[in-house]
């Protein structure tokens, strides 16, 4: 409960703030990479971790920032987060290799794992009953503007400056944020919260060790190192997994997953965000190696896909109550699909870009219906009371998606294709592209047993 008098309109506005800059940092990136590819002199292998030491970080954190808070106070934790991104930005900015960016990247990922959940503990906390869904779904847009606004903003940047400024772009907003916050917002807080660490440190070890075992996959010969990370990833894997069998307050309930439309719909939710990915991650290089466009153009050509989102968004949740999760998960997840396997056939070096602007936003259009039908499914499986950890675990699936789809991409990239040439580099995108419409297509048949709850 808040403790003190507040103004609505500052809390909503500070907390769509951290959100926004969370969201945002996952996609700025997207249209800076070949920027940083070329400047650092690496590998698209290399690239990927610069996305998902991001992604990896936020979906190992994320759970345990929420007992945190509970403990020492919304807001404080909030803030807490909000420097911690600023420093990690600080850091990105200042690096002068891939693996101090990556590292770097850990550090924003820390401060983001705590200021999404963070700011919507404070929003619901501190806003009337009666004007909560309203502000929560302003809360919500504001995070989907981001992935629309991000990699043009991010293509802006890097045409008229350097890719350094998509992350000093983030120290003032975030200290002015800082600033606001301590005077503006309550403080909220519950007591008692479990913390629990060693799960924590148990899935960062695991999904990275695997993550980084499948990317280091794609050379010709795999080293005895790689094996022995990839063997001891799963075996802490599968110590996480009992742990959470035998303990009193275990990080994932295992229970949740005896319902199959909590656990189709968090498989197909990370299948259907390893499809999107992979293409978000390779997409934007494409544009700018085989088609020639600057970051800026590459962004703004991105827009059918991304843009999408505000208009199909909106009708897909009035489709949800109306047809059912079921039925609005599968059509988005095959629109997907088949956007993506149709880019594919105007994959063609020469070829116009207006011929990918229909499978664009029929993509985007498939991932605004899947989106929040396959969450509306798995959170409205469980009790009110268990929705807070079920939504935990729903985004942490969301994320270790994303990385994993940018990995399997890159391995079926380089197993077709290479930077060396524009035709090569086609060929591994096309190869890419088709892993992630395989991906999204696979996603249906984890949604067949979905349990649909229509709106008379």
């Amino acid at each position: 409960m808040a403790n003190k008098q507040t103004n609505p309109t500052w809390v909503l506005v500070l907390t769509s703030l951290g959100f926004f800059m969370a969201m945002m940092d996952s996609m700025i990136v997207t249209t800076a990479s070949t920027a940083i590819r070329n400047d650092f002199g690496i590998s698209v292998g290399e690239l990927q971790w610069a996305l998902n030491a991001y992604n990896i970080t936020i979906a190992a954190v994320l759970l345990i920032g929420v007992a945190i808070g509970d403990r020492i106070g919304h807001r404080r934790l909030y803030n807490i987060g909000l420097f911690i991104f600023v420093l990690g930005s600080v850091f990105c900015a200042l690096s002068s290799n891939i693996d101090f960016l990556i590292a770097s990247r850990v550090i924003e990922g820390i401060g983001a794992s705590v200021m999404t959940p963070m700011s919507m503990a404070i929003l619901t906390a501190s806003i009337p009953p009666s004007e909560r869904g309203k502000a929560l779904g302003i809360w919500s847009g504001i995070g989907g503007l981001a992935l629309i606004v991000g990699p043009a903003l991010g293509g802006l940047i890097v045409a008229k400056l350097a890719w350094q400024w998509i992350f000093w772009i983030n120290v003032p907003i975030g200290l002015v944020g800082i600033y606001l916050s301590q005077r503006k917002l309550p403080e909220t807080q519950l007591e008692g919260n479990h913390l629990n660490i060693i799960d924590s440190i148990l899935i960062v070890l695991s999904s990275a060790g695997i993550i980084w075992a499948l990317s280091e996959s794609t050379s010709k010969m795999i080293q005895t190192s790689t094996l022995i990370v990839g063997v001891l990833s799963i075996v802490l894997g599968v110590v996480f997994v009992l742990r959470q069998r035998y303990e009193k307050r275990p990080m994932i309930p295992l229970s949740f997953f005896k319902s199959w439309t909590f656990s189709g719909g968090v498989i197909s939710t990370f299948l259907l965000y390893a499809s999107m990915y992979g293409v978000v991650f390779f997409l934007p290089q494409y544009l700018q190696v085989a088609d020639k466009s600057n970051a800026l153009i590459a962004g703004l050509q991105l827009l059918p896909w991304t843009g999408t989102l505000v208009i199909v968004a909106p009708i897909a949740g009035k489709a949800v109550d109306k047809f059912g999760e079921r039925l609005v998960a599968i059509t988005g997840l095959l629109l997907q699909g088949i956007g993506y396997l149709w880019i594919v056939l105007t994959s063609v070096p020469g070829s116009p870009y207006w011929l990918m602007i229909i499978p664009l936003i029929l993509a985007g259009a498939g991932i605004s219906m899947a989106g929040p039908a396959l969450q509306k499914a798995a959170l409205g499986s469980v009790g009110r009371a268990e929705i807070a950890k079920a939504s935990g675990i729903y985004n942490m699936f969301r994320l270790l998606g994303g990385a994993v789809g940018i990995t399997v991409s890159v391995i079926l990239f380089y197993a077709f294709g290479d930077i060396v040439t524009t035709t090569a580099f086609t060929n591994g995108f096309s190869a890419a592209m088709i892993g992630s419409s395989v991906l999204s297509l696979l996603g249906i048949l984890s949604s067949v047993g979905l349990r649909s709850t229509l709106v008379k």
